[in-house]
């Protein structure tokens, strides 16, 4: 995948090419979901992206590492049952991380710090959060870091611009915020690439933490279902408590709830919005087919 570079950037030196791929994809992905599961030929998702077959078909196998039909079967809206089926990871055997332990997202290295439970009770008093706006395949996203590392990332293809930045900013109230894109280049390059190595600055309750880091150790193409979790964590009864700790993510994508189902199958809920989460799992699934 390419660099991903601010939303809104403020220097000359934007990959212009790369962001308007990232748009491609993005309305093709639109396209793809307001299908409801109706096949769309290569043909006519070329003509909502205004360009030709073979070129588009060139960009999405890039960014997807399968074709545009074959991703569509991903999207398809059995696929999270089928997940279910053949990919489901039980989590009480997975090897739990330290909070200061690093652990491996496919070729993503994720160092983790967590806040203790005293800086959280502060609610950010005397922290300082960077933030800026990126491009992504999913739409808009909004990214915060402190100096220790990326501490929330919020999609805005369902929500909208204002929300997702008042949600994110609502959860650590007494912090300063310092609009500062282009300080996180590096990480968020790191982050949506799924390569480098990305610092994690996770700040929640414990309780929180733990379903966190549990989320963590799923791998990149499987899920899990909120009942494994809730078992994960020590607290086999907590489903409805682990399933709030999943929607108050602050990290989405690095820290991965869109792994997380209901046993039927269902998608459950995703904070940034279902289409979104359909969007990750079927990208997932295709690059781990793609390996």
């Amino acid at each position: 995948m390419t660099l991903l570079e601010p939303h809104r950037p403020t220097t000359q030196d934007r990959a212009e090419e790369g962001a308007y791929h990232y748009q491609v994809i993005r309305r093709a992905i639109e396209a793809i979901d307001a299908a409801q599961g109706r096949a769309l030929s290569l043909e006519a998702l070329a003509a909502e992206v205004n360009l030709s077959p073979a070129h588009f078909q060139r960009i999405f196998s890039k960014w997807a590492g399968v074709s545009p039909k074959r991703y569509q079967q991903y999207l398809a809206l059995d696929h999270a049952r089928t997940l279910l089926r053949e990919k489901f990871t039980t989590l009480d055997t997975a090897h739990a991380l330290g909070l200061s332990g690093t652990g491996r997202l496919h070729d993503l290295f994720l160092t983790w710090e967590a806040m203790s439970p005293g800086d959280y009770a502060r609610e950010g008093e005397g922290l300082t959060i960077r933030w800026g706006w990126f491009d992504s395949p999913f739409e808009a996203a909004l990214v915060m870091a402190t100096d220790r590392g990326i501490c929330g990332l919020a999609f805005a293809a369902e929500t909208g611009a204002e929300a997702a930045m008042a949600d994110i900013l609502s959860r650590w109230p007494k912090a300063t915020f310092v609009e500062d894109p282009m300080s996180m280049r590096e990480e968020v390059h790191a982050a949506f690439n799924q390569s480098g190595e990305a610092r994690l600055h996770m700040i929640g309750a414990p309780f929180q933490i733990k379903v966190w880091e549990a989320l963590v150790t799923i791998p990149s193409g499987h899920v899990t279902t909120y009942s494994e979790l809730a078992h994960a964590v020590g607290s086999p009864r907590a489903v409805r408590a682990v399933g709030t700790a999943v929607g108050r993510n602050p990290g989405s994508w690095l820290i991965p709830c869109h792994r997380a189902l209901r046993k039927s199958g269902g998608l459950g809920g995703y904070h940034w919005g279902l289409p979104v989460k359909r969007a990750l799992l079927a990208w997932e699934s295709a690059r781990d087919e793609a390996v």
